[in-house]
C-alpha cells in the first residue's frame, strides 16, 4: 500500500474483534466488507485489513498520508474507552518522552512557527479553517478533536525583536494510554504539515 505501511499492521487488526474495535473507538464496522469506518480530525475513512488498504471518503490527508495511516491503524487496536482527563500536557511529559522526543523524533512544531512567524491572523484562519476550537493560552490557540478521545492543541507564540517565534504541539494526559511514542510522533506529524 505505502511505504510506512507493514501489511503486519493491517493482519494484527484482522485479528482484533470487531465488536471490541467498535466498542473503544466509536468507529462502524461492515460485516459484509470486513472494513471500518472510522472518523479522523473531521475525514471519514474506510479502513479494509484483508486488502490491507485505507480509502478516503473525503478530501483526506495530503503529502503526509503515511503518518496518518499508521497513527490510524494502532488507534483503531489500541485506543483504550476511557474518558479524555482535560489535562494538557507536553511531549516531555508523556511517560518515556522526555528521552524519545529528541533528535529524528522532535516533533516538528516549528513547520508551524516558520509558516505563520507573526501572522496571527494566518493562523487563526488556519485553525478554523481546521475546525480548531479556540483556547486561551499563548498568543494563539487551538485544540482539535483527532478522535474521541485524542485531542491534541497546537500553540503559537508570535516573535519580536528579542525571540523568534515559537509552536508547540499539547496532548491529553491520556494519550500515552492510547498510543505508543512513535505513533503519537506520527500523529505529531500529520497535525503539524496539516497547518
Amino acid at each position: 500500500m505505502t511505504h510506512l505501511i507493514d501489511k503486519i499492521l493491517f493482519q494484527d487488526l484482522s485479528s482484533c474483534d470487531p465488536g471490541e474495535v467498535t466498542k473503544r473507538t466509536g468507529a462502524l464496522y461492515d460485516e459484509k466488507k470486513g472494513s471500518y469506518r472510522v472518523s479522523i480530525w473531521g475525514n471519514s475513512y474506510d479502513v479494509l485489513p484483508r486488502q490491507c488498504r485505507i480509502k478516503s471518503r473525503g478530501q483526506g490527508s495530503g503529502a503526509y498520508r503515511d503518518y496518518l495511516y499508521l497513527f490510524m491503524l494502532h488507534y483503531l487496536m489500541g485506543a483504550k474507552e476511557i474518558p479524555v482527563s482535560g489535562q494538557w500536557i507536553s511531549e516531555k511529559d508523556i511517560p518515556g518522552g522526555m528521552g524519545f522526543f529528541r533528535g529524528p523524533h522532535t516533533l516538528p512544531a516549528q513547520l508551524v512557527a516558520q509558516a505563520f512567524g507573526n501572522d496571527l491572523s494566518g493562523f487563526l484562519g488556519a485553525g478554523k479553517r481546521l475546525g480548531g476550537k479556540p483556547l486561551p493560552m499563548a498568543d494563539a490557540a487551538f485544540s482539535f478533536q483527532v478522535t474521541p478521545q485524542i485531542p491534541v492543541a497546537v500553540l503559537l507564540w508570535l516573535g519580536d525583536e528579542e525571540f523568534e517565534s515559537q509552536a508547540t504541539l499539547l496532548f491529553d494526559k491520556t494519550i500515552s494510554q492510547h498510543l505508543p511514542l512513535d505513533i503519537i510522533y506520527a500523529l505529531a506529524v500529520e497535525v503539524c504539515h496539516a497547518f
